[in-house]
């Protein structure tokens, strides 16, 4: 992974905080997502794949609406059994079309409730794999790209998965984590690593302050890498989540940092 230059995000004065949100299905409730859309301004919604159904869809629209919360599709692979984090064989024309059907299953309740749809964000394993993956993530820029090339697009600078949205003309909203740890090269560290998460509240706004104002995240090895972001993620599910986006939250308020959807959406 290539990591792009931080300086621009130096003293950075806005920033997005996003969240993956919708997630639950049928009887099984995955995170607290109402007290979260009092803390985020983006919400990535899953769309029936690996996590949400019609009424959770419905249901997280209505609630983005009433928070004022920009609304993005979270597409990932269809696998609710593994809630989309295990790797699916799937060719870049199945990737391609899989990724339309969802985003057209979110925007119909984006329609219906009249709000618009801002921003695609891939899911778990489909997102990791986008990462390295050239036509992975060129699958999911086109799929984004026919159903609406205005859709702001979520990926980690320096990526294949940043390549594709530049090659497709897509606007790219760069990503960075509070809740997960990274690598020395820029990349996650592994789910199945016990170092993956970062669940200390304080720790994660420490590390999110440091950088939107330089540019800079801390890897497991204790190196500093620079890392340019627009968008910073938490996950629902992670434990204490609330805790830490609350906290991320106010760190970076307090540091004079407007929290908003990218380019005040």
């Amino acid at each position: 992974m290539v990591i792009d230059d931080a300086m621009d995000r130096h003293a950075a004065r806005t920033v997005d905080l996003n969240c993956d949100l919708g997630e639950s299905f049928g009887a099984y409730v995955i995170g607290d997502d109402e007290a979260l859309f009092a803390l985020v301004s983006s919400a990535n919604v899953a769309c029936g794949f690996h996590g949400g159904d019609p009424r959770v869809m419905e249901r997280t629209v209505a609630s983005a609406s009433a928070h004022g919360v920009a609304i993005g599709a979270h597409p990932g692979f269809l696998d609710l059994a593994g809630f989309g984090r295990r790797a699916i064989a799937a060719s870049p024309d199945e990737v391609r079309t899989d990724v339309l059907y969802q985003l057209g299953a979110l925007g119909a309740f984006c329609r219906a409730a009249g709000v618009p749809l801002r921003h695609v964000k891939a899911h778990g394993a489909l997102y990791t794999l986008a990462v390295n993956d050239l036509p992975t993530a060129t699958a999911i820029a086109a799929a984004v790209r026919a159903y609406d090339p205005g859709l702001r697009f979520f990926a980690p600078p320096g990526t294949a998965l940043a390549r594709a949205a530049a090659g497709a003309g897509l606007p790219l909203v760069r990503e960075g984590f509070a809740d997960r740890a990274y690598e020395p090269d820029g990349t996650l560290v592994s789910r199945r690593s016990p170092a993956a998460l970062v669940t200390d509240p304080a720790v994660a706004a420490g590390r999110m302050l440091r950088l939107v104002t330089e540019g800079i995240i801390r890897a497991v090895d204790g190196s500093d890498i620079p890392l340019a972001v627009d968008t910073i993620c938490t996950h629902a599910d992670t434990p204490g989540a609330v805790s830490i986006v609350a906290a991320v939250r106010a760190r970076l308020e307090s540091a004079g940092i407007e929290i908003r959807p990218p380019d005040g959406a």
